[in-house]
């Protein structure tokens, strides 16, 4: 077994924590990696807090991580010791069924392996994400991580980049579309800069004036006010796609009317209760609303190789492991541009 330190919670009101485990040795079909950095995810907070209902104690947060592999198993092709790797939010699946066979591992119906808060795919063993030194998986869920980026950026691409991604690819948004991107935040930042990158006509919807040099500094090509009546009406019939990423409260009405004949809205943020949607903003335009989750293994690497490519990561504040609770905070007071970063390094001081 590797003696592993990490962070932990051990129940919803506690603090996160020192916490020390044991990670398993690698099997045959496994890397095992020094994780150097781990994304802080706003579902870190949800799972910790449990705000989802669903979460097992002691918890090791953390699905954005890159580090360099330390070990193989017997039987690995696609690694070698020394090699940079990533593991994003999901660590396994059943295999089998449809989705896993298309490579959409994350839609897996017998439900995968969450890289934290959830159990292996035995259903027994308890897995600890990326707030700790050390993390082993199969190479099949292991991601190639390009050495041409700040290693610190590309750990939110794991999550935030993957996210963005894989509806932009799924829906084929590029040269002649015009895209709205709600929300300014952890994902809202990285859908701007991939829908631009992709050759879309990109307009940041915001309810904050100041937000606006920043969405322009990130790649889109125009900011609009959702408080102002007279830009709403502006706004009426201009999208083909809008990536919405809120995840607190509003009314996806305020979006509906501005997408055009088929438009679409992906709701990628996860409000805490339904929004009512009028039918009459749906059907004046055959509009539609979808939902999309990450990328399947086979799109995340695509999605790491294209950012590598066009030197896209996200923007990032790197933290040391011992102010995560502070850094929570300043998440729900949407105080960091974009993603607070923790720095391994300072977990084995």
């Amino acid at each position: 077994m590797i003696a592993t330190k990490a962070y932990a919670v051990q129940d919803a009101t506690s603090p996160l924590g020192p916490w020390n485990f044991e990670r398993r040795e690698p099997g045959p079909h496994d890397v095992q990696i020094e994780i150097l950095y781990c994304g802080v995810c706003h579902s870190d907070i949800h799972q910790v807090r449990n705000e989802w209902g669903n979460s097992i104690y002691p918890m090791v947060p953390g699905h954005e991580i890159v580090g360099r592999v330390t070990k193989v198993g017997d039987h690995v092709t696609r690694f070698k010791v020394g090699d940079l790797a990533g593991i994003g939010c999901f660590v396994d699946s059943c295999r089998e069924c449809a989705p896993c066979k298309a490579g959409e591992e994350q839609y897996c119906v017998t439900g995968g392996a969450s890289t934290y808060n959830g159990y292996e795919m035995d259903r027994k063993t308890l897995t600890y994400g990326g707030y700790s030194t050390h993390i082993v998986t199969d190479e099949k869920y292991t991601l190639k991580i390009s050495d041409k980026l700040p290693l610190s950026g590309v750990a939110p691409l794991l999550c935030a980049g993957i996210t963005t991604y894989s509806p932009l690819r799924h829906w084929k948004v590029g040269k002649g579309h015009k895209v709205g991107v709600v929300g300014l935040g952890g994902l809202g930042h990285m859908a701007v800069k991939l829908a631009a990158s992709m050759g879309a006509e990109v307009t940041m919807l915001s309810t904050s004036p100041s937000k606006e040099a920043d969405a322009k500094k990130l790649g889109a090509h125009h900011f609009a006010l959702t408080t102002n009546k007279e830009q709403l009406k502006q706004l009426r019939n201009q999208f083909d796609f809008i990536i919405n990423t809120i995840s607190a409260p509003h009314d996806y009405s305020n979006y509906l009317n501005m997408l055009n004949l088929d438009g679409v809205m992906i709701c990628l943020g996860v409000p805490p209760e339904p929004s009512a949607v009028p039918a009459f903003n749906l059907i004046m335009g055959r509009r539609s609303i979808a939902g999309s989750l990450i990328g399947g293994i086979r799109e995340t690497q695509e999605m790491l190789d294209y950012c590598a490519e066009h030197n896209i990561t996200s923007d990032v504040e790197v933290i040391d492991i011992k102010d995560i609770n502070t850094a929570y905070e300043r998440m729900l007071k949407g105080d960091v541009k974009y993603r607070f970063v923790i720095d391994i390094a300072s977990l084995k001081k």
